[in-house]
């Protein structure tokens, strides 16, 4: 079958499957944006609709105490029809920007950047999947499903993010810049891939241009670029600022983040450890748990140099686990988002039961939390017990793609090691 004609297959499926679930079931995706593994205080959609019931009667939707999101959605969801008497067009937005995202991911395969750069190439570049297999991987990934149906904003922050990688893959610094600075206004942690994605757009434009790279032109393309995107998010912020005529959405949505007042349970790990913790060391262990996040960044973009692109793939698994807000979404991202490394599957080693845990969690984690808050035969241990599997799970799934893109980088140093068990003395 044609490309072209698997594409509008496979997107008019996934568009499909998504509309049929938006109306042969309303009252799904109300139930499903109550769900703590899918909506946070900072993505809710309900909390969204909050925000736009006071902006649309020019109340400051930061009065409240329960809108912590960007000041620049309410205009953008202002436009739309009632989403409780009219749901459809809120639909298809989420369903289009799911759409965009998965169109994205494709580019970043046909690109094949994943196996071969500028300054690595992989001896399994054989093993490719087609741009549509991975396309189909995100498009129906259960977690992606139910993100989209369940309708926090950060769908938004995932499309925005696969877009922004897009771009520095094909060498469009401007509109990569425009698309990164987007989503880390939306969401903070998209900041954590400027590094690695800088990177893949220097190599992008390189590889393109017959002239040789320096030191001196990498160091101007870093100023360049990185004055452009700070200079972007301040603009989006003065914009924020002339939209609300406060800053009082700096502390309703970033400090919000960053400080973690809201202890609702999630699928992280960040609300049962700081639930326990004493206040007086509520500040030195905040400190401590964003040094840990941060801290991988430069490591992975430091190690990782030849293959910027698996750096943003390792960053997203680390966001998954680490972030103070995670949802299921973040997981479906990431793991979609693996699927263009295909090559070192081979050499993963605990994909299975990595995997099952994952599976594990899906099932067991809703019967803990309903058990914990609704029947009241459980406490908060069982729902956290089962979060601990599930970031086991994903770290597991982490680590092992670390050792395989490290195992296929030694040997393509290495030839002559290839297929032979290696052992750490």
């Amino acid at each position: 079958m044609d490309v072209d004609k698997q594409k509008a297959l496979l997107f008019g499926s996934a568009a499909a499957l998504r509309l049929l679930l938006f109306t042969a079931f309303p009252s799904l995706p109300d139930v499903l944006a109550g769900r703590v593994e899918l909506s946070t205080p900072v993505t809710s959609f309900k909390r969204l609709q909050e925000g736009l019931f006071l902006y649309n009667r020019n109340v400051s939707p930061f009065d409240g105490g329960t809108y912590h999101q960007s000041p620049l959605l309410l205009p953008l969801f202002s436009l739309l029809p009632n989403a409780q008497r009219y749901p459809l067009a809120t639909s298809l937005l989420y369903v289009v920007a799911d759409l965009v995202g998965a169109d994205a991911l494709m580019k970043i395969a046909d690109t094949g950047v994943a196996v071969s750069s500028r300054l690595f190439t992989s001896s399994r570049r054989e093993l490719r999947r087609s741009s549509t297999t991975i396309a189909a991987g995100y498009l129906f990934n259960p977690f992606i499903v139910l993100t989209c149906l369940a309708r926090p904003t950060s769908v938004f922050t995932h499309t925005l993010i696969l877009q922004a990688t897009s771009r520095a893959a094909t060498g469009q610094s401007i509109t990569f810049i425009l698309a990164l600075a987007l989503a880390s206004y939306l969401s903070l942690y998209p900041l954590l891939l400027f590094p690695p994605l800088l990177i893949l757009c220097y190599d992008a434009q390189s590889s393109a241009k017959p002239i040789q790279s320096t030191t001196s032109n990498a160091l101007t393309f870093t100023i360049r670029y990185t004055s452009l995107f700070f200079a972007t998010i301040v603009a989006l912020l003065l914009l924020s600022y002339g939209l609300t005529s406060s800053w009082s959405f700096l502390n309703a949505h970033y400090l919000h983040i960053i400080l973690l007042p809201s202890l609702t349970p999630n699928v992280g790990l960040w609300w049962y450890f700081f639930t326990e913790m004493f206040d007086s060391f509520r500040a030195f262990f905040l400190g401590v748990f964003w040094l840990h996040m941060f801290a991988y960044m430069p490591a992975l973009s430091i190690r990782f140099r030849t293959q910027p692109l698996f750096v943003v793939c390792a960053l997203l698994g680390v966001v998954s686990v680490y972030a103070p807000y995670p949802a299921v979404g973040e997981a479906g991202l990431f793991l979609s988002f693996l699927g263009a490394f295909r090559h070192v599957f081979p050499l993963m080693r605990y994909t299975f039961p990595a995997v099952s845990s994952l599976l594990y969690c899906t099932l067991l984690g809703p019967a803990f939390y309903h058990l914990w808050v609704y029947a009241g035969s459980g406490n908060a241990n069982f729902f956290y017990a089962i979060t601990l599997v599930w970031s086991l799970g994903l770290t597991v799934i982490l680590a092992d793609a670390i050792y395989a893109v490290l195992r296929d980088e030694w040997e393509v140093e290495r030839p002559d090691m290839r297929g032979k068990e290696v052992r750490r003395v």
